[in-house]
């Protein structure tokens, strides 16, 4: 099992940006792949980005493609996402998630340890 903290969730204006942090514990970190997730009230909990053991891949979501960026410091053991041009509808709780194996999935299924989750709020 994995231990995840997310940080660096708040409160900004459409088109500013914040960075997440997710800092992991347990198993070797360079070890499985990680992702981003988020749930907006009243909605299922959809995916965000992903990146490789390494770091070599990454994919996004189209709805987050050329404005969020994921990547990974395995000497930290932390996986970050800086997301840009904030808009209204990136409101939601944000998850990290660590998956079952080295190369990252899109499929909720394929990650087996969650994050508590932290809450980003994009004011009009």
């Amino acid at each position: 099992q994995v231990q995840l903290v997310e940080s660096g969730g708040g409160l900004v204006q459409a088109g500013g940006s914040l960075r997440l942090s997710c800092v992991a514990s347990g198993r070797t970190f360079s070890s499985y792949a990680m992702g981003w997730f988020r749930q907006a009230p009243g909605k299922e909990r959809e995916f965000v980005a992903g990146i490789s053991w390494r770091g070599g891949r990454t994919y996004y979501a189209d709805s987050v493609k050329g404005r969020f960026t994921i990547s990974r410091d395995n000497a930290k053991n932390t996986v970050f996402l800086q997301m840009n041009s904030l808009k209204p509808e990136d409101t939601a709780v944000y998850y990290c998630a660590a998956d079952r194996g080295i190369e990252l999935h899109t499929t909720i299924s394929a990650y087996d340890s969650w994050g508590q989750g932290t809450q980003v709020t994009v004011s009009s």
